[in-house]
């Protein structure tokens, strides 16, 4: 049984990182894509693990190569998803969570129109820029660059068929595994009983 490709994109700030984590922490069945970028690491971040961390050149040596679904430039970095380890994790029956900007996100939706886009909304902007202020790492020059780009990214949010408000953690993952596991159902698993019924009435 095929895995379902699950997009999760976001404003920056809106707690997807924290949300993945406690998501493949508490159910088995799921697979993170590792992103490749040219972005710097953040403290604590490990290449392979958060990001694959590459220069503009190595980034730019794969795009020629067709190595990425989609690709990206977001605040003067790129980001990309590698197609080799979502291929595998897909095949082996493990939904692969996308943690992708918009751009990436409407690229892969117009080549696979079976994956399940959401979009992670914090409980307010007012909370969106305590968290931005809160991580540490960022001038308030980025943090307002930031803001000025969730209005952007808001744009297209009526292109992903769930929201996800991201105030309670706990709810958040809740919501997020009952999002997939009906689309398990409706992409998978109703098709091939149908099938199956649909074979057995032909020898009745």
């Amino acid at each position: 049984m095929k895995g379902i490709l699950l997009i999760m994109s976001g404003f920056s700030g809106a707690g997807k990182g924290t949300l993945l984590k406690k998501l493949l922490k508490e159910y088995d069945d799921y697979a993170f894509s590792v992103s490749m970028t040219t972005r710097a690491p953040r403290p604590g971040e490990e290449d392979g693990k958060d990001y694959f961390f590459v220069t503009k050149k190595e980034f730019e040596d794969n795009i020629e190569k067709g190595g990425f679904y989609e690709y990206a430039s977001y605040c003067d970095n790129y980001y990309g998803t590698p197609r080799e380890y979502v291929d595998s994790c897909l095949n082996a029956g493990m939904s692969v969570i996308l943690d992708i900007e918009v751009q990436g996100a409407l690229q892969i939706k117009k080549k696979f129109p079976e994956t399940v886009m959401v979009f992670v909304v914090p409980p307010s902007i007012a909370e969106l820029r305590a968290r931005l202020k809160g991580r540490g790492t960022e001038s308030d020059e980025v943090i307002e660059k930031r803001i000025h780009r969730a209005k952007e990214e808001f744009e297209f949010i009526k292109e992903y068929e769930y929201i996800v408000v991201n105030d309670d953690l706990d709810e958040a993952a809740k919501t997020l595994n009952s999002i997939v596991t009906a689309e398990k159902h409706k992409n998978v698993n109703t098709n091939q009983t149908v099938k199956l019924i649909e074979d057995e009435l032909k020898s009745v």
